[in-house]
């Protein structure tokens, strides 16, 4: 079964943009760039809020056309390009190449989605994220944490009454001082024992 992994950059605060919408703050080198893309371009489809796809959608579709655009930033236009996309959003009616507009998160329908062949599901965006986590349907979190405090901004996290057990499966420090932390769900069932 597909897993379904939410990916987000974050402050060291918890943010994952500035209170305008502002991610300049993000550290994304080519050590970076490379790491990403080598682990993108095995997922299945990436699932994104409206917000996240027209943000991505903007630049990605033809950012290899650019003579100075580094291999890392032409590898994953073409990652973008070729991925399939499952945009969740109550107001867009349809979306560009390789995507699919779903207008709600059906819990069920995502199951589904999870048990077709393929690779990962990758969520992206934290109105999304947060909505998979309220249904219980993230099975990894993937957080690059920056090494920036950034004081105020949008949280990746939500208040919520939900508690989630998470196991730490992995850790990475890039030379650029953002470190990877991979967390999955940690079964709390008796049978799990």
């Amino acid at each position: 079964m597909r897993r379904l992994i939410w990916m987000m950059s974050v402050s060291v605060d918890g943010y994952m943009e500035g209170p305008n919408r502002e991610i300049d703050w993000h550290m994304v080198d080519d050590e970076l760039h490379r790491h990403m893309n080598g682990w993108l371009a095995g997922a299945g489809a990436f699932l994104e809020g409206r917000v996240t796809y027209e943000l991505m959608e903007d630049f990605w579709p033809t950012a290899d056309q650019d003579q100075a655009a580094p291999p890392t930033i032409v590898e994953f236009a073409q990652i973008w390009r070729d991925m399939p996309k499952i945009v969740y959003s109550r107001t867009l009616e349809r979306a560009g190449g390789n995507a699919t507009v779903v207008h709600q998160v059906v819990p069920a329908e995502v199951l589904a989605l999870k048990a077709q062949p393929g690779g990962d599901l990758i969520v992206g965006g934290a109105d999304l994220g947060a909505e998979f986590a309220r249904h219980d349907l993230i099975d990894e979190y993937r957080l690059y944490v920056h090494p920036i405090v950034i004081g105020r901004g949008r949280p990746m996290l939500r208040p919520s009454d939900a508690e989630v057990p998470l196991r730490l499966i992995e850790t990475h420090t890039f030379g650029n001082g953002v470190v990877l932390l991979r967390y999955e769900r940690r079964d709390l069932s008796p049978a799990a024992g």
